[in-house]
C-alpha cells in the first residue's frame, strides 16, 4: 500500500509541473526575480558540485531570519563544512545575502519532484539536512532515507488541524520518519503530535523554539535613532508591519481615527511582499493620503501622515524608531500572523488581529501575560494604539516584561546543537 501511495504521489507530482510554473509566471508578474535562477527549483546548476555540506532550508524571510543565530553558530563551529541555505522565495534569497553575503551558498530549493530533488542531491550531496519549522517534502524526506543522510527537523511544530493531513503525507516516507529523522520539537505537544503519527520516540525531542534565539541587526537600535530624528522628531509614531492585502485598508481606516486624538501622528506602513508596493502606493494615492515612499530618499514633511517602507531588511531599524507596533497578517484567516518577537525585543508595546496560528505558542505567552492586545476591525485597532500612545509608562512597563520573557525563553538554539553535533562529523 505504501509503495503504491508513493507510486501515485509521485505520478501527481509531475503531472503539477504546468501549474508549479504557472505559479511561477504569476508571481513574477509581481516580483520579476521569480522568473530568475527557475532551473534551480528543478535541481539544475551551474556551479560545481559539492561535498561536506551542511544544508539548511529556510523557506521565506521569516524562516531566515529564525535561522540566523544557527546558521552563525554553524558557521563558527563547522568552519571546514560547506553550508548551503536554500530558501523557496526572492525576498528569502535577498535576506540571506543581505545576513550571511559569501559565507553560505544559497540556491532556490528544488521543488518536491522526485528527479530534480534527485539531482540536487547528487549536487549538494549533504551530510545533514535541516529543515526550519515543518515543511513535509514526500520525496525529500524519501530521498535522505535512501541515501541515509540524518534529516533534523528543526523548531518542529504540528497544529492539531494539521494531524490528519500530516498522517496522509508521513505514509509516503514512514520508513524514514520512524528510523532516520531526528523531531527537534518547539513543544511537549509538538513532540506528542509527531510520535502520534509515526515518529519515533527515540529520536524526538523537545528543544524548544530557536525564534527566541535570535540576535538583532548590529546598529538597528541607532539607526531606529536615527531614522526616528531624520524622518519623525516630536512625532507619536506607530508601524504596522508585514501587512497582506485587505489589511492596509483596515490600517489606514484606523490612522484616520488617531490622528483625530493625535493630529500628528504618523503611520510607518510595511507591506509584507515587494510585489504589492506599487499596489499599496496606488490605495494611498486612491486615498488622497500624503505620504512618502522610502524608496524616494525624501524627508517627511509635516503634512506626510504615511512613510510607506517600500525597501527590504529594514523592518527592524524602523521597530525601533516606533512608539507602538501592530504586527498584520493576523486580520485574516488566510496567513496567520507574523513573528512578534523582533517588536518584543525592542520593548515594544504590540497589537495584532486574532489569526496567530503561525506561531501561537509566541502569541498565547505574549497574549497571557497581557502584552499582546488581540483586534479585529479598524475600531478596535484606533482604540487600542490610541490609548498606548496617550499612556507611555504602560508601553514602557510591556515592553520591559515583553524583553524578560523573550530572555527566559531562549536555550533552544544550545540544545538543538547538541543534538546536531553526533551527526555532522
Amino acid at each position: 500500500m505504501q509503495i503504491f501511495l508513493r507510486y501515485c504521489y509521485v505520478v501527481l507530482s509531475y503531472l503539477l509541473i504546468p501549474l508549479l510554473l504557472l505559479h511561477l509566471f504569476w508571481k513574477g508578474l509581481g516580483n520579476r526575480d521569480y522568473w530568475g535562477r527557475i532551473g534551480e527549483r528543478f535541481g539544475w546548476f551551474s556551479q560545481p558540485g559539492l561535498k561536506g555540506v551542511i544544508w539548511v532550508h529556510a523557506v521565506s524571510v521569516g524562516e531566515v531570519q529564525a535561522a540566523a543565530s544557527l546558521v552563525n553558530n554553524l558557521l563558527k563551529h563547522y568552519p571546514d563544512k560547506r553550508l548551503v541555505l536554500t530558501t523557496m522565495t526572492p525576498t528569502g534569497s535577498d535576506r540571506v545575502r543581505l545576513l550571511f553575503g559569501n559565507q553560505v551558498t544559497h540556491c532556490y530549493a528544488p521543488f518536491d519532484l522526485a528527479w530534480s530533488v534527485r539531482r540536487f542531491f547528487n549536487w549538494c550531496r549533504p551530510q545533514i539536512v535541516i529543515i526550519l519549522e515543518t515543511e513535509l517534502w514526500p520525496n525529500l524526506y524519501h530521498e535522505c532515507g535512501e541515501r541515509e543522510v540524518p534529516l533534523v527537523l528543526a523548531s518542529a511544530r504540528v497544529s492539531p488541524k494539521s494531524i490528519g493531513r500530516y498522517r496522509w503525507l508521513v505514509s509516503l516516507f514512514k520508513k524514514a520518519l520512524s528510523h532516520g529523522i531526528v523531531i527537534a520539537a518547539q513543544t511537549p505537544a509538538d513532540a506528542e503530535r509527531f510520535v502520534s503519527i509515526g515518529a519515533n520516540p527515540e529520536r524526538t525531542h523537545v528543544t524548544g523554539n530557536i525564534k527566541f534565539d535570535f540576535e538583532f541587526p548590529k546598529g538597528v537600535l541607532e539607526q531606529g535613532s536615527k531614522f526616528r530624528q531624520a524622518y519623525m522628531p516630536g512625532r507619536p509614531v506607530w508601524i504596522a508591519a508585514s501587512t497582506h492585502a485587505n489589511e492596509e485598508e483596515i490600517v489606514l481606516e484606523a490612522h484616520k481615527q488617531v490622528r483625530n486624538k493625535f493630529p500628528d501622528a504618523l503611520l510607518i506602513l510595511v507591506p509584507r511582499h515587494p510585489e504589492r508596493f506599487a499596489g499599496v502606493a496606488a490605495l494611498l494615492n486612491k486615498q488622497k493620503i500624503s505620504f512618502v515612499r522610502r524608496s524616494s530618499g525624501s524627508t517627511l514633511e509635516a503634512d506626510n501622515i504615511v512613510l510607506l517602507v517600500d525597501t527590504m531588511g529594514e523592518l527592524m531599524s524602523f521597530y525601533a524608531a516606533a512608539d507602538v507596533a501592530f504586527v498584520a497578517g493576523s486580520l485574516t484567516p488566510d496567513v496567520g500572523g507574523h513573528n512578534l518577537l523582533e517588536p518584543a525585543a525592542l520593548q515594544l508595546p504590540m497589537i495584532t488581529g486574532p489569526y496567530n496560528y503561525n506561531s501561537q505558542d509566541i502569541a498565547d505567552l505574549f497574549h497571557t501575560n497581557g502584552l499582546s492586545a488581540v483586534v479585529t476591525d479598524a475600531e478596535s485597532l484606533a482604540d487600542t494604539v490610541s490609548a498606548l500612545l496617550a499612556d507611555p509608562d504602560e508601553c514602557k512597563r510591556q515592553g520591559v516584561v515583553a524583553e524578560a520573557l523573550i530572555k527566559n525563553s531562549r536555550g533552544a538554539l544550545d540544545r538543538l546543537l547538541k543534538l546536531l553535533d553526533p551527526l555532522i562529523t
